[in-house]
């Protein structure tokens, strides 16, 4: 169990948080939130042995395993994507290295009977055991699974990772985490560079999950659907509730309200003690009653007034101008950039008032295709029109980033404002809570919220008619989410959003497009149930997906696959080699079984070999064998299990 007892931080004259206490237990799952600069990360950094407390003190048990995924990464490019991830697997690694030096050994020696032949054999089938818990055979599956699941592709794993962004790198560095199986995992906003798809595999992977886990993020679904404890880092201080994300928001609205009705209720008492002992102070006859509630005064338990962060951003839309019926028309958009094909003969009409999102796994093309909207990306096929009285406000997903940090808080806001809003800027401002001094901040010092907060101010004081907004959820905290997802659905205007935010979704747009296999797919308004529909669609149990389905019509199809679907003979010849591809893969699957059974067989004689009455080195060589015959049997099963998923997807569109 981890403990901190009574941690602080300074910074100067400023107190971040003081008086920190709890216990992280083995099976903890908890969810630590708090405001934009409460000190989540800076508690993240102590729990990690990052960073030493000024005050306090953290217990962490001998030999405990803590793994940490820190917002910002320093990265060193040299590896392979494969292979970095791979290398966080230290203690297969080195078991594995081990067991080839003894084998190497065993097969030297000719003194089967000696005490230290047997002695190395009982080493190996030590280590042996103990690689196999670990699931060491499988290493390179569990590395390509984990990588598949946080969004790489097969052919991305042999890739150097200098070829790859910020946001994947980081992904390849939460594998790496994952992956280390530590007793305490700390994660600091893991989903910023998710898709949708990643993150509900993350969820899965939290629930087996055996160790403890303090997660920081502004995912309110994520944390609903992981944590089972909220602590909250607020003024300073720390409360611990024993409940999930929503749950926490009502107990801390009770909490709050019984506080402030004690307290009311208390400082009525005293004002009432008061002044029944400044009328009788002097009157001999009430002397007694008088110096009783002096006591009771002097020994009364004060109940602290609740300190609300009142603070909130305040967001509403101008009146703008309104547009066309028809906002943008697209026919038949084709992108690729260089040999990769991104985006194929898409269709896409939007109407004044619409309310739509882009979703899908991040690499589909969805910021391609909302730059090709806006106008921010040339170099396209087909045809783009965008409606009269338009007029487009774009929200890229490294809005912030573009940040002058040069540039003062006043400074960008002034350069952007026009009309009759100039005279309002330091209003504005406020608005957004930057107010006094905090104006004067260089963008350089902001935060990453901070960032975001004025990114979106400067793009929301422009009157547009055509909002298109790229991830702008991302690094701002719950509160400002909710106001700003409110905002948007009083919004007047046409709303194209990008986003893997489940909980922001939900309940904002009418239309989903899915962004898959270069083309779009039109879903109703409602994520929860796309989201089923698609975790369904994706589910490894290959026999229940390929059950018998009610066959969708021709026209159906069509309006899926943007009118291309598949000729009789292509559809035959998919049947065909999907029936043997699921005849090859039962086989596999019972010879892996029983090799199986054979090599635990053999493990149990190599780990009593006194009771071997054969050639130990014959038994040796032969476990070897049908250790490389194992793994490579269960690569190829991967690699046809994968064939056949593709088959179905293909058939399927």
């Amino acid at each position: 169990m981890v403990s901190l007892s009574g941690v602080a931080v300074h910074f100067g004259a400023r107190t971040l948080f003081s008086g920190v206490s709890f216990n992280i237990r083995p099976d903890d799952r908890i969810g630590l939130v708090g405001r934009n600069g409460a000190g989540k990360s800076t508690l993240l950094r102590i729990l990690a042995g990052h960073l030493t407390p000024d005050e306090g003190t953290v217990a962490v048990p001998r030999g405990h395993r803590i793994g940490y995924l820190p917002q910002q990464l320093q990265l060193e490019d040299v590896r392979s994507v494969f292979e970095e991830v791979a290398s966080s697997l230290t203690e297969i690694n080195d078991l594995e290295r081990e067991i080839e030096r003894i084998t190497a050994e065993l097969e030297r020696r000719d003194d089967h009977e000696s005490d230290e032949y047997l002695r190395l054999a009982g080493r190996l089938a030590t280590l042996t055991e103990r690689y196999h818990l670990l699931d060491g055979d499988r290493k390179e599956l569990l590395v390509t699974r984990t990588l598949e699941g946080l969004g790489f592709r097969a052919g991305d794993l042999e890739k150097p990772t200098a070829t790859f962004s910020g946001g994947w790198r980081m992904r390849i560095e939460l594998a790496k985490v994952l992956l280390a199986r530590p007793d305490l995992l700390l994660l600091d906003e893991p989903t910023n560079h998710l898709d949708i798809e990643s993150i509900q595999w993350l969820e899965d992977y939290f629930r087996a999950f055996r160790g403890a886990l303090v997660l920081v993020s502004h995912d309110r679904a994520l944390l609903d659907n992981v944590t089972r404890r909220t602590l909250e880092l607020e003024n300073g201080s720390i409360t611990d509730y024993p409940v999930s994300y929503s749950r926490y928001v009502t107990m801390k609205e009770e909490r709050m309200a019984q506080q402030e009705a004690a307290y009311r209720n208390q400082q009525r008492w005293i004002e009432q003690t008061e002044r029944f002992i400044e009328r009788f102070r002097y009157k001999a006859t009430k002397a007694v009653q008088v110096q009783s509630r002096i006591k009771q005064l002097e020994k009364l338990e004060r109940v602290a007034p609740v300190e609300r962060d009142e603070r909130e951003v305040n967001l509403s839309f101008r009146e703008v101008e309104r547009s066309g019926d028809l906002v943008v028309e697209l026919k038949e958009i084709t992108k690729s950039f260089e040999e990769k094909k991104v985006l194929e003969n898409i269709d896409l009409t939007v109407l004044r008032g619409e309310k739509i999102a882009f979703v899908g796994r991040n690499g589909e093309g969805k910021t391609t295709l909302a730059r090709i909207i806006v106008g921010d990306l040339a170099g396209f096929g087909g045809y783009r029109k965008i409606g009269t009285k338009v007029s487009i406000g774009y929200y890229a997903q490294d809005e912030a980033d573009r940040l002058d940090p040069s540039m003062t808080v006043l400074e960008v806001i002034d350069e952007a404002a026009t009309g009759p809003v100039r005279p309002h800027i330091r209003d504005l401002l406020g608005a957004f809570l930057f107010s006094g001094e905090e104006v004067d901040k260089k963008v350089a010092v902001l935060s990453g919220g901070e960032r975001s907060r004025l990114a979106l101010l400067r793009m929301l004081i422009r009157p547009v008619n055509f909002l298109v907004l790229d991830e702008p959820t991302n690094h701002l905290d719950m509160r400002t989410k909710r106001i700003l997802k409110e905002a948007l659905k009083s919004f007047t205007g046409t709303l194209l959003v990008i986003s893997h935010d489940r909980d922001f979704l939900d309940g904002l747009v009418d239309t989903l497009y899915e962004v898959r296999g270069h083309r779009i797919l039109q879903h109703g308004g409602d994520i929860y149930r796309f989201l089923e529909k698609r975790k369904l669609e994706q589910l490894s149990d290959l026999e229940r997906k390929l059950s018998a389905a009610p066959a969708r019509t021709t026209e159906g199809r069509e309006k899926e696959t943007g009118g291309k679907t598949l000729d009789w003979e292509e559809r035959k010849r998919l049947r065909n080699r999907k029936k043997s591809l699921e005849k090859q893969i039962a086989a596999l699957e019972r010879e892996i079984h029983e090799m199986e059974q054979q090599r635990e067989e053999m493990e149990q004689l190599l780990a009593n070999p006194q009771k071997h009455d054969g050639d130990l080195e014959k038994l040796t060589k032969e476990y070897g064998r049908l250790r490389k015959t194992i793994t490579e049997k269960e690569e190829r099963w991967t690699g046809l299990v994968e064939e056949l998923e593709k088959l179905t997807e293909k058939e399927e569109r």
